[in-house]
């Protein structure tokens, strides 16, 4: 997806001579070095100075560029936090803080390294949209979006590297709408970022089960698609909610107000990382389990 990321940027760039690149301490490599070296004045890379990045992207923006602002996703979004609410999201700016390796897929580099709950940071903020592409062409779509919208500040979640291709045949993408991988009638799955990889292999346990299983990315956050997550509880026996985040502030508390307030008789599990830091080495696989986010004992509690 890293590299997904770049290429669509560097495709858009191309085309828009007011798109900047502002790095904190990221090295260019494929695409993202093709720009630097053919854009060089629209490649900015600050260094370890995340604060510096975000607010040298609101003035570019102020003077009608669009800008992204790239690095791991803790340290774009966490460490200058103050800058993204009062110099992106405050003045309403058009520029898309972009953070690269979210949930837990550092999963070796430990707490420092972990996001594991900016979809509730970012999503408190006012002006602030999310979005969450879970694989690659998602991702294509999610670039092409965020380098040409003006309507304010975007938080861009982004895996790493080796996600498969989860939406070939899939419905169009279309900003704040949620997008059907599969339809069914009697689970629907809701997920989004890298974890759909898991989600789909559930999908696919309960379809040799003999159940017709709808499989859904909610790639955006936010603006949530509240009417499009009422269909689903309305049109499924069973919703289930899988994301790679706190319990607090993501997609799964925000299905169960929606659940709440419109009285939805449908079977409701949701999935999340636990509230915790949990300190193991190991794999992303490895570190979700620990989190209790596996295909089998998903499997085994929505049985």
């Amino acid at each position: 997806m890293r590299n997904t990321f770049s290429e669509a940027l560097y495709d858009e760039a191309k085309k828009n001579p007011d798109i900047y690149i502002v790095v904190a301490d990221i090295s260019p490599a494929g695409s993202m070095a093709k720009f630097s070296t053919e854009y060089p004045e629209r490649f900015i890379n600050v260094g370890v100075a995340e604060q510096s990045m975000i607010g040298i992207a609101a003035g570019l923006a102020l003077r009608g560029c669009q800008p992204f602002a790239y690095t791991i996703a803790t340290f774009s979004l966490y460490r200058p936090f103050e800058m993204v609410r009062d110099d992106l999201c405050y003045q309403n700016l058009p520029v898309t803080v972009v953070g690269m390796g979210s949930g837990v897929i550092y999963s070796t580099l430990g707490g420092t390294h972990h996001t594991q709950e900016d979809i509730a940071v970012a999503g408190a903020i006012p002006n602030m949209q999310i979005i969450a592409p879970c694989d690659p062409a998602e991702c294509t779509e999610a670039t092409r979006h965020c380098a040409t919208q003006k309507v304010g500040p975007i938080y861009l979640r982004l895996g790493k590297a080796g996600e498969p291709d989860m939406t070939k045949g899939a419905e169009p993408w279309k900003f704040g709408k949620l997008r059907y991988l599969r339809r069914g009638s009697d689970v629907c799955i809701l997920t989004y970022g890298v974890i759909t990889k898991m989600a789909a292999q559930i999908a696919d346990s309960l379809a040799a089960q003999g159940k017709s299983v709808s499989l859904v990315s909610c790639h955006t956050l936010k603006p949530l698609d509240r009417e499009g997550i009422i269909e689903a509880l309305k049109t499924h026996k069973q919703v289930i909610v899988i994301e790679e985040h706190a319990p607090q502030g993501g997609l799964a508390p925000q299905t169960k107000q929606i659940a709440w307030d419109i009285k939805a008789t449908c079977r409701l599990d949701t999935f999340t990382l636990q509230d915790k830091f949990i300190h193991n080495y190991g794999s992303h696989d490895d570190l979700l389990a620990a989190h209790g986010l596996s295909p089998q004992r998903i499997l085994a509690a929505v049985a």
